[in-house]
């Protein structure tokens, strides 16, 4: 059954469906385990989904 909920998250998140998020929520596996799923079944995680990280051009916002 867990190979039945990882194909069907890799369908739904390749057709933008569900989120990174939402496709390792629905598969049982987490985002670090699910991007190498994709990676392996030939998806590429889109960019709104790819990881954050702090790099010396970042502005943060803040309130006076």
């Amino acid at each position: 059954m867990h190979s039945n909920a990882l194909a069907t998250a890799i369908t739904l998140y390749r057709s933008g469906t569900l989120t990174l998020s939402q496709a390792a929520t629905r598969s049982g596996y987490s985002e670090d385990e699910l991007r190498v799923a994709l990676q392996r079944h030939g998806v590429s995680v889109r960019e709104d989904d790819a990881p954050v990280t702090a790099t010396s051009t970042d502005h943060s916002a803040s309130a006076d």
